[in-house]
């Protein structure tokens, strides 16, 4: 028989193992995915005409508004689901296929009311075939959320990867052959087709129609505060293009949709993925303090390793950056992407925190942080929308800054942590930005009159090589445990 606290060391290993590899593979679906994205982004924004990305902004806003509602919170509750998964993964596939039905409906007649509000008729139309995702993706939504849930992120990097390519191929396809705003209406259908058809590929797993009240009932006990929180934080992330396009028009809307494009899949894109792998790390100790509060300051010290040299290499790099990926006739994105470069940063201070509170069964501590950041957000975009675009981004940066001091401090009193010992977890990331931040500008003062692709290169190499040989030489003990412990579980794997 083994000794309990034994089989204690054994399993928390096996986690931290699991763990691990979670991030190595859900990062490196994410990093290939998203180098396909910015390929095929940086290729579109030459082809298509700016009102084109406007246009599929708004629909993508309005889809995004009403895929809060695509599961009602089930696919979470489903990761934190302790018995009875078969039954309750069926149970949640067939609500999930009369929700995506119900919404691919429902947007039919709400098309033209969004045309409306932001005064284009050609909105309607787009809508309407975007919807068609809904359906689409339902059909794939549980599988995967089962291998999130069993932390099998090594098959999901095949439809994570395979999606970005079939749609990045549909939509350059299209826009070279003239079909416009539609290659990426198309492009977006082809995606979420081939995500479905590959994740029924990679888990065998097939779904039964059936509807058990009594799971469901559980289920959405715990989705509905969950469904709440997504839908406020749908309001809050997507308010500020409906502000843009409101009140500055489709052209405005595409320059700060390019410009946000940039930290959205660069760092905020892999703060959703690093949260997509701690809520269910999270789940599994959700029962030992000790172990949370482990996990939640080295979850605080990884994020901010990786968030420093993004947000700060975009702010020094925006330039060149604008003019190689997106052309000469972006570069009034440059002042805006300067600003949610720092946005992205803040944002990245203590992201993981909802991952946490989900995971102790507390998603009503979210849901009440979600509503006070959108009681401060609106005001702040709308202040800001006074002076421009730039405005907007400047009003997101102070109400995502408040959001994130108010976050921090509450989460001192659930886990056995202080602000300082959080703050204390950026003290490496943050030594090694004083060095890198002075030697990024000289380099790019230097270079200015150089190509702005081989100004790039040189800004990328002498940042990347003087934030890592100070990041080497002061956390060189724990990057090497962190090798150990990816070596351990690739041999027991």
């Amino acid at each position: 028989m083994i000794n309990p606290p034994v089989l204690d060391e054994y399993n928390n290993r096996q986690i931290a193992q699991k763990t691990a590899w979670g991030f190595i593979w859900n990062f490196s679906a994410y990093f290939l995915g998203k180098l396909v994205v910015l390929i095929t982004t940086s290729i579109l924004a030459r082809l298509l005409a700016k009102n084109d990305f406007g246009l599929i902004a708004i629909a993508v806003v309005a889809i995004n508004y009403l895929s809060v509602l695509k599961d009602l919170g089930l696919g979470v509750a489903l990761i934190q689901r302790k018995g009875d998964v078969q039954e309750a993964a069926n149970t949640v596939f067939t609500i999930n296929l009369i929700i995506g039905l119900v919404l691919s409906i429902i947007i039919i007649p709400l098309a033209p009311l969004v045309a409306i509000y932001f005064r284009d008729p050609h909105v309607t139309l787009v809508l309407r075939w975007m919807g068609i995702s809904f359906i689409i993706n339902a059909l794939g939504s549980v599988h995967t959320n089962w291998l999130v849930r069993d932390l099998n992120y090594r098959r999901k990097l095949i439809p994570d990867i395979g999606s970005p390519l079939i749609k990045g191929a549909v939509s350059i396809g299209m826009a070279y052959l003239g079909y416009g705003v539609w290659s990426l209406v198309f492009g977006q259908l082809a995606g979420a087709v081939a995500s479905v058809v590959l994740v029924w590929i990679v888990l065998p797993w097939r779904p039964r129609l059936t509807l058990d009240r009594k799971i469901a009932r559980g289920l959405m006990k715990f989705g509905a505060s969950v469904t709440a929180i997504d839908i406020i934080n749908e309001i809050t992330d997507n308010i500020d293009y409906v502000i843009v396009g409101r009140i500055f028009g489709l052209i405005p809307l595409s320059i700060y949709t390019l410009a946000y494009r940039l930290p959205e899949m660069l760092l905020i894109g892999n703060l959703w993925v690093m949260g997509g792998v701690v809520f269910p790390a999270f789940s599994t100790i959700q029962d030992k303090p000790n172990e949370l509060r482990k996990g939640f300051l080295a979850s605080v010290r990884l994020v901010e390793l990786i968030a420093v040299p993004i947000s700060l290499g975009l702010f020094i790099a925006a330039d060149p950056i604008v003019r190689v990926v997106f052309g000469e006739q972006w570069l009034d994105a440059i002042p805006v992407l300067r600003v949610l470069a720092i946005y992205a940063w803040v944002y990245s201070l203590g992201y993981h925190v909802g991952g946490f509170y989900k995971a102790i069964g507390r998603p009503d501590i979210l849901l009440k942080l979600s509503i006070l950041t959108l009681i401060i957000i609106i005001p702040a975009l709308l202040i800001g929308a006074r002076f421009g675009i730039i405005g907007v981004a400047i009003g997101h940066l102070v109400a995502i800054l408040i959001r994130r001091v108010i976050s921090l401090g509450l989460a001192t009193r659930f886990v056995s942590v202080t602000i300082m010992d959080i703050f204390g977890e950026l003290r490496s990331s943050l030594l090694a930005a004083l060095v890198m931040a002075p030697i990024t500008f000289a380099v790019f003062y230097l270079t200015t009159s150089l190509n702005p692709f081989l100004q790039l290169i040189l800004i990328v190499l002498s940042g990347a090589l003087s934030y890592l040989g100070v990041l080497w030489w002061i956390e060189k003990e724990n990057l090497m445990r962190l090798l150990r412990i990816v070596r351990v579980s690739q041999v027991s794997a």
